[in-house]
């Protein structure tokens, strides 16, 4: 049995550890390089292990005091990317106030190329405990973590209030009227929950990639046509995401990819909020942004970033071909 002590919960808090992390083959989708979300799942990962390395493992968490280890918020900038088989060196450092009432983390990883070791990733990371309510109470949190402990993920926030919301077969057109946007509605499966019923960060994560999967397709500049075309791949140099309230498995969730601002036609960033609909009204279960480029693809090694030329300017920002 897991005893949450002073010693191991100050460990948490104020103690540096450091970590080896390798991306999954699964991440590299194009030649060997490997896609931001799978960059996020080894901050996610280095946040783990801090927790296992301070004696508060998350299965112990869960199964002895019903507490479930949730991260909330991961924001994340990529300075040099990762490929294949790279090991990397994650250092997680607490970063929690007193008066917080959740975890945070700043975490940076670096990998080494050509004998020089390089910062490749930092992000700030916010984890919340939610008590356990599935299933037959856990008893008594301990003292040591209750202020991290929430009934509910986004309970520490002010959320935006519930709206009422259309019929369900105009809520798509509402999400996006007026807006540079694309929306699309989604059944919640359990591969994307944890806990035994909510949707968890890695699942958020993959909606972002997906959004802009689905963005550009229906923008006419999809994923397979530039690469074939011109040999150009996305890049993602930031995304951030925060949890703000609960999606619930088999929920239908309505995912909204919004054009924010193109940036001297070389990135363009985009919101992406996240509702469900209980009751009738449209909860906002989570928002984040992620900054999009586009890079050629010079050997099998190599890559550059490109300038969007005015074919691609015209797709981003929905200026249809006459």
């Amino acid at each position: 049995m897991t005893l949450v002590t002073d010693t191991a919960v100050k460990a948490l808090l104020t103690t540096t550890t450091t970590t080896q992390v390798r991306p999954r083959y699964e991440g590299s989708n194009i030649c060997t390089w490997i896609g931001f979300k799978h960059v996020n799942y080894l901050v996610e990962e280095a946040v783990l292990d801090h927790f296992r390395q301070s004696a508060l493992p998350a299965r112990a968490l869960y199964e002895e005091h019903g507490l479930g280890l949730d991260l909330v918020s991961i924001d994340t900038r990529i300075l040099h990317a990762f490929h294949m088989d790279d090991l990397a060196t994650a250092e997680v450092a607490p970063w929690t106030k007193d008066e917080d009432g959740t975890i945070g983390f700043k975490v940076t990883v670096r990998i080494e190329r050509g004998g020089e070791i390089l910062k490749a990733v930092t992000s700030k990371v916010r984890v919340s405990l939610r008590i356990d309510t599935y299933l037959e109470a856990a008893g008594a949190v301990p003292e040591q973590l209750a202020r991290f402990a929430v009934a509910g993920l986004g309970d520490d926030l002010e959320r935006e209030p519930a709206t009422a919301a259309p019929a369900e077969e105009e809520i798509l057109a509402a999400l996006t009227a007026g807006r540079n946007a694309y929306a699309w509605k989604w059944n919640i499966p359990y591969p994307y929950c944890h806990f035994t019923e909510r949707i968890q960060m890695s699942g958020y994560l993959r909606l972002m990639e997906e959004g802009k999967d689905r963005f550009v397709a229906d923008r006419g500049i999809s994923i397979k046509t530039l690469l074939d075309d011109r040999k150009w791949i996305p890049v993602v140099p930031r995304s951030d995401i925060r949890v703000l309230d609960e999606a619930l498995m088999e929920e239908d969730l309505y995912t909204v990819y919004t054009v924010e601002e193109v940036f001297k036609d070389f990135t363009y960033t985009s919101r992406m909020d996240f509702y469900v609909l209980r009751e009738g009204k449209l909860v906002k279960t989570a928002t984040g942004r992620i900054v999009h480029g586009y890079a050629v693809i010079e050997n099998r090694r190599d890559w550059s970033l490109v300038s969007f030329d005015q074919h691609v300017l015209d797709a981003i920002n929905g200026v249809r071909a006459a």
